[in-house]
């Protein structure tokens, strides 16, 4: 997650969009399929399955996951920006499984606010890149309000990158990378790479077993787009939170913009996936 993805939940320009669209198929390579195994072994009944989709984004996440499920299923988008939402309304996830139908409906408004009555009818919530973003009082409310409900919460920062080959200078600048997500913001202490710990904690105390998996992104010449992206989002958080770099980082990214455009870099953006699941049923 960089300064990109912040940038989207306070609401600024909706070009962001193209960026989620741009890393929405290394996200597909990173997520955990073996958590959607015991996800589906929960999903059983007659009637469609409901999903609360948490900070949906374009839609990402139903495009991924709805074709992992088997039988009818109905999609809740949840997100503050409407511009958003339309995208997701207009690229709704494929058919499931076995090809039975998918639907959607969006619904704007603050989601740290939803309560275990609005996601009452859900029998899956899910989320992707979403809780480095809030805070721990803002996940507390958010595990309360999943009720007991089977959670699937993909694609968390969790504070270690790695480049190769490597430069003395990556350290400092994750370093300040992390401080960077762990700001305060409006008031809002941010989570960023504590995010997962916390949460974990706050569907333990919700009484679920929580499952923690590594969902890393591998990005390689052949990704050299996103790669230049993320490394500029990487860069000017760094930059934002230790002003003192500045001068050194300008070197730094000239020697890795060389490595990227010689196809001579690679990197890997570690994440965890969570599945939280009920130990017994709502």
């Amino acid at each position: 997650m960089t300064e990109r993805d912040c940038a989207l939940k306070l609401g600024l320009p909706a070009a962001f969009a193209d960026w989620l669209t741009r890393r929405e198929p290394a996200d597909a390579a990173a997520r955990v399929v073996d958590l959607v195994d015991r996800v589906r072994a929960r999903l059983t009944g007659s009637r469609p399955v409901v999903v609360h989709d948490l900070g949906s984004g374009t839609g990402a996440m139903g495009r991924w996951l709805a074709p992992r499920l088997p039988g009818p299923q109905h999609w809740v988008l949840h997100d503050g920006d409407a511009d958003l939402l339309a995208r997701a309304a207009v690229d709704p996830p494929p058919a499931a499984a076995d090809g039975s139908p998918v639907t959607i409906e969006t619904r704007r408004g603050d989601l740290t606010r939803l309560t275990a009555t609005e996601l009452a009818e859900a029998d899956l919530i899910t989320a992707s890149a979403l809780l480095d973003m809030l805070t721990a009082e803002e996940v507390g409310r958010v595990a309360a309000a999943c009720g007991g409900r089977p959670a699937l919460f993909t694609l968390s920062v969790v504070g270690h990158v790695r480049l190769d080959p490597a430069d003395p200078l990556d350290t400092e600048v994750a370093a300040a990378f992390d401080d960077h997500q762990r700001r305060t913001v409006h008031g809002r202490r941010l989570l960023g790479p504590d995010a997962v710990a916390v949460t974990a904690a706050a569907f333990a105390r919700q009484g679920a077993a929580v499952t923690l998996r590594s969902s890393p992104w591998r990005l390689g010449p052949a990704d050299a787009g996103l790669m230049g992206e993320w490394f500029t989002g990487w860069i000017d958080a760094a930059r934002e939170q230790r002003p003192q770099l500045a001068g050194r980082l300008t070197g730094y990214a000239h020697r890795r913009r060389a490595e990227l455009a010689a196809g001579r870099l690679s990197v890997l953006v570690d994440h965890q996936d969570l599945l939280a699941l009920p130990t017994v049923n709502p």
